[in-house]
C-alpha cells in the first residue's frame, strides 16, 4: 500500500531546494539522504539528496532536480512511500488506511459508529467518526479519548467526553 509522506510546495532559493507540507509523523526519519520517494503525478522517482529544517519548514533537495525552474515544474506534486504493514508495525502508530472502518465503541463496548477517517494536524491527530445516527463526530487522538486501538479486532474504544455523542448511556443533558 502507498502512502502520501509529504506535498510539494514552493521552491526556496536558486539552488534546487523546495519546500514541503509534512504528512508523516517522523519526518526525520522518511526524509534521509538516499530516501527514494514515488511522486503523484507520476513524475519519476525521487531521491531525497539533502534535507534540512528552516525556520519550522522542512526543504528538501532532490538528486534529479538541479535548479529551481525544475523544482517549480513539481509544485502541488504528492510524494508517496510503500508501505508495508508488518515491516512499519509500531505500537502505538497507525495509518489512516488501518483505522478506516473499526468500529468505536466506548470503554464499556457501546457502538458509537465507525471510523471513517485520520486527519493529521498541526497539534494533533483527530479521528473522524460516522456516529451510530449518522452524525460526523471529530475526536482528538488522544490517549485520554482513544485509550486503546485495536487493528486486528477492528475496533477503536473511545472514552468520549458528555455530548460528544448524541447516545452514550449514562450522559445527562
Amino acid at each position: 500500500m502507498e502512502y502520501v509522506v509529504a506535498r510539494i510546495g514552493r521552491p526556496h532559493g536558486v539552488r534546487g531546494e523546495v519546500t514541503v507540507e509534512v504528512r508523516t509523523d517522523d519526518p526525520d526519519a522518511r526524509f534521509v539522504p538516499g530516501a527514494v520517494l514515488r511522486t503523484e503525478p507520476d513524475r519519476g522517482r525521487l531521491t531525497v539528496a539533502k534535507a534540512r529544517w528552516h525556520s519550522g519548514t522542512l526543504l528538501l533537495t532532490f538528486t534529479e532536480v538541479a535548479d529551481r525552474t525544475a523544482v517549480e515544474a513539481l509544485r502541488d506534486t504528492l510524494l508517496l512511500v510503500d508501505v508495508d504493514d508488518e515491516a512499519e508495525a509500531d505500537d502505538d502508530a497507525w495509518y489512516p488506511h488501518q483505522l478506516a472502518g473499526l468500529a468505536a465503541v466506548t470503554v464499556t463496548g457501546t457502538p458509537l459508529g465507525t471510523v471513517a477517517d485520520l486527519l493529521t494536524g498541526g497539534a494533533q491527530d483527530v479521528l473522524v467518526v460516522t456516529g451510530t445516527d449518522g452524525r460526523e463526530v471529530l475526536v482528538p487522538f488522544v490517549r485520554a479519548l482513544v485509550p486503546a486501538v485495536d487493528v486486528r479486532r477492528r475496533k477503536v474504544v473511545l472514552n468520549p467526553p458528555g455530548g460528544l455523542f448524541v447516545e452514550i448511556p449514562g450522559d445527562e443533558d
